[in-house]
């Protein structure tokens, strides 16, 4: 299953797959397309979710492990998606229906409000165990979003939160029982609905600007 999205009631749900929906180049392209639908067809709001125990395991280190010349290429082009997701003009929830790892945590933290199911998956930031430096657009990504206090807890130590821990740290916003982690994505962004688009993008842009501008960088880099 590749990612796909439906429309209910003004709301777009984007489902990012069945697997453990890592950011393949492909999945970015589609994802990015998915984005333009929302964009242009008067979506009100977007849930992003998926199917099984994962919600994205992130980067595709396969991937990369086999095209390390591209690195910088692909690095920007997940970065692009971050900011994008960061600074849409629609209210934005990820409903984080499982395991959510470095890149893909990085995915559901860039949306407005947080949906984790509570009794298992885990929200993780794993770059200091696997000896992978946060990019300066990350990090700010991050640290734009949580507070010092969840920034360095998760950051720094890899710890992997369950759903209660992530609540408790701020990470979440609402914690779910299993089944009912995008019913509730779903009633957290329906009170939501019906912002203007260009107004809700710029309050977001002077909100969360130095974090976008840090993870655009890299996607110009990556272009010229």
């Amino acid at each position: 299953m590749t990612a796909s999205m439906e429309i209910l009631d003004g709301i777009a749900v984007l489902n990012l797959g069945d697997d453990e929906n890592r950011f393949t180049p492909d999945l970015l392209d589609t994802l990015h397309a998915l984005l333009d639908r929302v964009q242009s067809n008067g979506v009100q709001a977007l849930v992003t979710t998926a199917t099984g125990k994962f919600y994205t395991n992130g980067l595709d280190l396969d991937w990369l492990a086999a095209h390390g010349d591209e690195t910088q290429w692909y690095v920007g082009r997940v970065q692009a998606l971050l900011a994008r997701v960061l600074t849409l003009g629609v209210p934005t929830v990820a409903a984080v229906v499982g395991h959510a790892f470095g890149a893909g945590a990085m995915l559901a933290t860039a949306h407005d409000f947080r949906v984790m199911r509570a009794d298992r998956g885990y929200f993780c930031f794993p770059e200091a165990d696997i000896q992978i430096p946060f990019t300066a657009g990350m990090a700010a990504l991050i640290q734009a979003k949580l507070t010092p206090q969840a920034a360095v807890a998760s950051m720094t130590t890899g710890r992997r939160f369950g759903g209660p821990d992530a609540l408790r740290y701020g990470i979440v916003d609402v914690t779910a029982d299993e089944g009912a982690v995008t019913d509730a994505a779903l009633d957290l962004a329906r009170p939501l609905a019906g912002k203007d688009p260009g107004t809700l993008a710029a309050i977001k842009t002077t909100m969360f600007g130095a974090a976008a501008s840090a993870l655009t960088a890299a996607d110009s880099m990556a272009s010229r």
